[in-house]
């Protein structure tokens, strides 16, 4: 027993160690990360967002701004109060408070699976998460879909709890489920999906204490729980209503987003897949499984293997209990209906994988109580198999840890060995789809400008013609330049190193470059004509 304890406390030591190195290195790095395409839109939804509950809801142009009204404001609102108390500017504070709930979603998971599997499988999962560049790299700067991710984690563990503790569940666990359920749903419509989870997860549960009670007791069982967790569903739908204020509006209005979001609702462009420039809307199946298999580490894609097998071998197993089969089918089903579903209904589909983070904290939790699995099983069978595992766990960790250090600030840009890093996925696949790269471009614009000593042309600023982001271009570069599409008129062009930027015949002035891939240039085009910034793609 002493030893038992001594390797539980020193599992949940290290996992504690774990977060805090995540916290601080997230501090000391948040500024490096840039701008992408929606951040100034998002700021600007939550100024709106604060006017109208300011006015009493007499100000309501935040209910109809572009499309984002269909969509949670929460962190947008938090984001922009942070930054009425801190000293930073406000996209640093945003890029703050998106580490502060990235950390918080580590933690969640590491809670998950450790209640699920275990201080071993707490302990893995925690260090998959932390050592996931796309995850990583997202919760800096993702202001939907990786605070959506974190959202889904506090739900499933609200309801993990509730399958452990069926059919009484503590306060502790509704007030759980209550705010995991409105911070997921009032992020986005999709956290209606957790409602799937539960129904189907929840099945070898309920036919257990049929079995067990009979029908009549097992269905006054399931009421006198779904009864106790009005009060949390309640608050969900507080909450929901103080983060996505449409959705409250009319009843209906979560179902006319599901509508909304269920088809294409942008005028289709084209992204590089698979080495072909393909239309989102016709993006193959294969997309999510192919982008999946070669953006996540090599070690998570095969203890998630193990753990999806784990759940099959354990729902056919009749001496396994029925409250563990359903925890592993619910967290399952979280890793992987999503993709299933996608893959099927074949939606519209671009900027790789972002809309599906949300899978990652999961599959984390599965791929760390597979971990716990083989470690059990080999101290049983072999010692020495059992540290060579361990080691070879170990060394899988590096691979994620080395190639994160590389590409920062662009982790999320991560392509594994499988796929041959960044490099060998450059002329494959889209890498800096958000753009990031224009904040150190425009950094080192400005820079060489210093060093040159050169003025700005008379009774003018500097002109800058960017093919990319603009305003996060205008952001990063400041009021001593102007921004535009309009090559001919300006003296430097900034691209990034996507497939639609040309390759310019100018001076190279700043050159962004992770892993020998180029993120994004500065050409000087002073004198120079340059027709336009655009590559017209092959057909």
């Amino acid at each position: 027993m002493p030893a038992g304890r001594s390797i539980e406390q020193t599992c949940d030591d290290l996992a504690l160690a774990v977060l805090a190195v995540v916290t601080v290195i997230a501090g000391l790095t948040f500024k490096d990360y840039g701008l992408g395409w929606d951040d100034y839109t998002h700021a600007e939804y939550a100024d709106l967002l604060l006017k109208m509950f300011g006015s009493g809801f007499t100000d309501t142009s935040a209910l109809s701004f572009a499309n984002l009204y269909m969509y949670g404001g929460g962190f947008d609102m938090a984001a922009a109060l942070l930054h009425k108390i801190v000293p930073l500017e406000l996209f640093e504070t945003r890029r703050l408070l998106g580490a502060i709930v990235g950390v918080i979603g580590i933690g969640v998971t590491w809670r998950l699976a450790r209640r699920v599997g275990g201080p071993v499988a707490g302990l893995a999962a925690i260090v998959l998460l932390a050592l996931c560049p796309t995850f990583y790299g997202h919760m800096f700067m993702n202001p939907k879909d990786a605070p959506f991710a974190v959202s889904m984690a506090i739900l499933m563990l609200g309801l993990v709890r509730l399958a452990q503790e069926y059919p009484a569940p503590t306060p502790h666990t509704i007030l759980i489920i209550g705010i995991g359920a409105g911070l997921s749903v009032g992020s986005r419509i999709l956290g209606g999906l957790a409602l799937i989870y539960a129904v189907i997860g929840f099945l070898p549960l309920w036919i257990s204490d049929i079995r067990v009670h009979g029908a009549r007791e097992a269905a006054r069982r399931l009421g006198h729980v779904v009864y106790v967790l009005l009060p949390g569903l309640l608050l969900g739908y507080l909450i929901m209503g103080l983060i996505w204020p449409w959705s409250i509006i009319d009843l209906a209005n979560p179902f006319r987003a599901l509508t909304y979001f269920s088809h294409f609702f942008e005028k289709p462009w084209k992204e590089l897949f698979n080495g072909a420039i393909v239309s989102v809307p016709d993006m193959p199946w294969s997309y999510l499984p192919t982008l999946f298999a070669l953006q996540l580490p090599e070690v998570m894609l095969g203890l998630l293997g193990a753990g999806v097998v784990g759940t099959l071998v354990a729902l056919m197993r009749s001496e396994v209990d029925s409250r563990r089969k359903t925890i592993l089918l619910m967290l399952t089903l979280a890793a992987t209906l999503p993709l299933i579903i996608a893959m099927v209904k074949r939606p519209a589909l671009y900027n790789g994988i972002r809309h599906f983070i949300f899978v990652i904290p999961p599959m984390a939790v599965l791929a760390g109580v597979a971990f716990a699995a083989i470690v059990g099983w080999l101290k049983q069978h072999s010692r020495a198999a059992q540290a060579v595992f361990a080691l070879v766990f170990m060394l899988g960790l590096m691979l994620p840890l080395n190639e994160m250090i590389r590409l920062h600030p662009y982790q999320y840009t991560h392509f594994n060995h499988i796929a041959g890093t960044v490099r060998g996925a450059d002329d494959r696949y889209m890498l800096d789809y958000w753009g990031l790269a224009l904040k150190q471009a425009s950094e080192g614009l400005r820079q060489e400008i210093e060093e040159r000593q050169e003025p700005a042309p008379r009774n003018r600023k500097w002109r800058v013609a960017v093919c990319g982001p603009q305003r996060p271009a205008q952001v990063a570069l400041g009021p001593d330049f102007t921004i535009g599409w309009d090559s001919h008129a300006a003296d430097f062009a900034m691209t990034l190193g996507e497939f639609y930027c040309k390759g310019l015949n100018a001076p190279v002035v700043v050159e962004i470059k992770r892993d020998d891939v180029v993120f994004a240039r500065v050409y000087d085009i002073r004198g120079k004509s340059i027709a336009s910034l655009l590559a017209i793609p092959a057909p």
